[in-house]
């Protein structure tokens, strides 16, 4: 296959040398002299592990050859992959000066050019970047359509520096935002043989989850350095606590608990977090992260009551009232806190909880419930059609198919719907009552 690949950093070099080692004519595009030289003379312009022996091959097998014209790369090569930096600006933006004058001079090649060129964006780019900054430019300097003269897709890198080649030729996934089906066949035959899922999703889904890894990243660097401090202070191995944190392959290292839904809540994660902070205030260890989990959990609370009050809709009906689906545990439940807070805007509430029996409940649960709804036996209604029928806006805090089926058959067209959980079959809902889903 016959590939430019534009800005040759990091991620652009190291991509021209294995895609080149792979077997494809590769034409690498940069406005520095110095690099294009130091390609074209079998040398590496970074520093990184496997790559003097590897460019030293390729520049030698006549696959390779290196440009400064746009117009050169895009007619000699059918797929562009675009790698130039996105830096931050001085007040924390991206900087996409380069990215945006590159779309200008790419649009301009695309108008000489008869066959639809596929353009890969793999610079990380703000979600909408793609459609609402950069296809407009590529459109107006090429005088052709997205889908038509020209493709555009987004797909995301997953290179550290110091083991880029072996990222490159094992990565996580391959990941591909795009809007048709002729990029993403393009892409599966030039990745494809890689060993790992290759995942099609949206442009905007893909841009965002290049961000969402990098954060996550960062979150638990800090995670870890952060239980390091407290450790230190309380005279623990921190290295043994996160060797034995990390042998939890089922909840910690694990797919649980990262499905967006309501804040959290119930007897443990709160109690704990305010205990944990407190215990580093007494040996006065700083942990800024983990002490803005409960400020941010509240914030996501907040975000409810907006959206219920924005609604301009009164009679409110809650599917849920422990802190999650299968317990009758109340104690610092969400839902409990937002009824609550909606009872003093002088809603009115009925909640349906399948779990919850105010003659069943014993010790704290029953304290709490008490002392934070008082007259919670006058909201609680045995049927869920009866809370269905009494609200104007429902609020979902219980999943299962058995409650979904129920929303679906009951719901009347002009109710409103607020789900918190995300219901197995949430699809099939939206189809009786309007939006006000996260």
């Amino acid at each position: 296959m016959k590939i430019s690949i534009f800005g040759l950093g990091y991620v652009g070099a190291v991509s021209l040398a294995c895609l080149s080692r792979d077997g494809h004519e590769v034409i690498g595009v940069d406005i520095e002299q110095t690099k294009l030289d130091l390609i074209r003379a079998g040398k590496t312009p970074v520093v990184e592990e496997g790559m003097v022996a590897l460019m030293e091959s390729v520049a030698q097998s006549g696959r390779v050859r290196v440009t400064t014209s746009a117009e050169e790369a895009v007619q000699g090569s059918e797929i562009s992959l675009i790698c130039v930096g996105t830096p931050s600006a001085a007040n924390g933006s991206q900087d996409q000066g380069a990215v945006l004058r590159l779309a200008e001079q790419i649009g301009r090649a695309i108008a000489n050019k008869a066959e639809p060129h596929v353009l890969v964006f793999r610079s990380t780019l703000v979600p909408g970047t793609v459609e609402d900054v950069l296809r407009p430019i590529i459109e107006r300097s090429s005088g052709k359509k997205d889908g038509e003269g020209f493709h555009l897709c987004f797909q995301p890198e997953f290179l550290r520096e110091g083991s880029s080649i072996r990222d490159y030729d094992k990565p996580p996934f391959t990941i591909v935002g795009a809007n048709h089906a002729y990029p993403v066949e393009r892409l599966r035959a030039l990745f494809g043989h890689l060993p790992c899922n290759f995942l099609q999703t949206s442009v905007r889904a893909a841009e965002m989850m290049k961000y969402c890894c990098n954060n996550f990243h960062a979150l638990k660097i800090t995670f870890a350095n952060e239980t390091a401090r407290l450790c230190e202070a309380l005279g623990v191995d921190a290295f043994e606590v996160m060797d034995l944190v990390c042998q939890d392959t089922q909840l910690n290292i694990s797919r649980a608990y990262l499905k967006p839904g309501f804040a959290f809540g119930g007897s443990c994660l709160p109690k704990d977090l305010r205990a944990t902070s407190y215990l580093a205030k007494m040996h006065d260890v700083n942990l800024p992260m983990m002490s803005a989990i409960l400020a941010s959990n509240r914030v996501h609370l907040d975000h409810a009551v907006d959206k219920l009050l924005a609604s301009g809709k009164r009679k409110i009906g809650f599917v849920g009232l422990s802190f999650k689906t299968g317990t009758d545990d109340l104690r610092e439940s969400p839902l409990v806190t937002l009824a609550e807070r909606l009872i003093g805007k002088g809603m009115q509430l009925s909640i349906y909880d399948p779990e919850v029996h105010l003659a069943r409940l014993l010790g704290a649960n029953r304290r709490y419930i008490e002392t934070t709804l008082p007259h919670i036996g006058e909201l609680l209604r045995a049927e869920l059609s009866e809370v269905i029928a009494e609200s104007d806006v429902l609020v979902v805090g219980l999943s299962g198919l058995e409650i979904a089926n129920a929303l679906a058959r009951h719901c009347r067209p002009e109710q409103t719907l607020l789900d918190l959980v995300r219901l197995p079959n949430t699809a099939d809902i939206p189809a009786t009552v309007e939006g006000l889903c996260w």
